[in-house]
């Protein structure tokens, strides 16, 4: 399905990358990091559907396809020009890999922050799946009974940036009760790999310098995900954020942006 998409330009330079943000995300959550790039590079964002300004999903189909599809079509759009820098963030990371990975001409380089591409993870020791299924019984239970509230305060405590569900505002709990469906939608490709990306030889296909960057606060699984995709991956760099979660991209933007400003000069 084509959606609308909603894109902002933090304008700097000439060279641009395509930013895109975490699930219960949206553009904004790039002002930061683009902050603290603005003489490196620009930064063109774009809210995933149902997020932010752009179109809502119809909850049919897989959704990182959708997802994949709105991003490529960015690039070589009216405001990029291919090969591009990619910098996802999370669930916006896998889409930057799969992009890489599917189409590596039109990618430069590739930043990816806390990708929670645990189907790699799985892929080296099955029973990883059995024990995040474990973890994550209270955001399941709360699915399965029909709370998609609860199930965002659950997600908000494991994944977000640390701060306490009633101290958020209402609005933004409203907005993450309403997109938290995302979670378990987002599972055929992450858990499942439904695009095949680790079938035999296909990620070495991602040839360009690549940088993967991760906080030590993070859920344990973003630190086994960040080692089964750096022996995949033959041109990975990987950088680990002290003091910071999964949310590193919004509360570290310093920190971020100069391991991406070294990937720059490299690429």
């Amino acid at each position: 399905m084509t959606l609308h998409t909603h894109t902002h330009l933090y304008e700097g330079p000439e060279r641009r990358a395509l930013a895109i943000h975490c699930t219960l995300g949206h553009v904004g959550a790039w002002r930061g990091l683009a902050s603290e790039l603005h003489d490196d590079l620009s930064l063109l964002a774009f809210d995933l559907p149902s997020h932010g300004k752009s179109g809502v999903w119809d909850r049919t189909g897989n959704i990182h396809d959708v997802a994949t599809d709105m991003a490529r079509r960015l690039i070589d759009g009216a405001e990029l020009s291919a090969p591009v820098d990619l910098v996802g963030h999370s669930f916006g990371a896998t889409v930057a890999l799969r992009i890489a990975v599917e189409s590596p001409e039109l990618v430069r380089s590739l930043t990816m922050i806390e990708p929670v591409y645990f189907a790699a993870a799985i892929a080296d020791d099955p029973d990883i799946l059995v024990r995040h299924m474990k973890a994550n019984a209270a955001l399941d239970e709360a699915f399965a009974s029909g709370d998609e509230r609860e199930a965002a305060r659950v997600f908000n405590r494991d994944w977000g940036d640390g701060t306490p569900w009633d101290t958020l505002p209402e609005r933004m709990r409203e907005h993450m009760t309403r997109l938290v469906h995302y979670v378990p939608a987002s599972a055929k490709f992450l858990h499942y790999d439904s695009a095949g990306l680790l079938e035999e030889g296909r990620l070495a296909r991602a040839s360009m310098p690549i940088l993967l960057i991760e906080g030590d606060q993070s859920p344990p699984m973003s630190g086994v995900v960040a080692d089964s995709l750096q022996k995949r991956l033959p041109h990975l760099v990987r950088v680990v954020v002290k003091g910071a979660g999964h949310m590193v991209p919004v509360t570290h933007p310093a920190e971020v942006a100069a391991p991406i400003r070294e990937l720059l000069e490299r690429s």
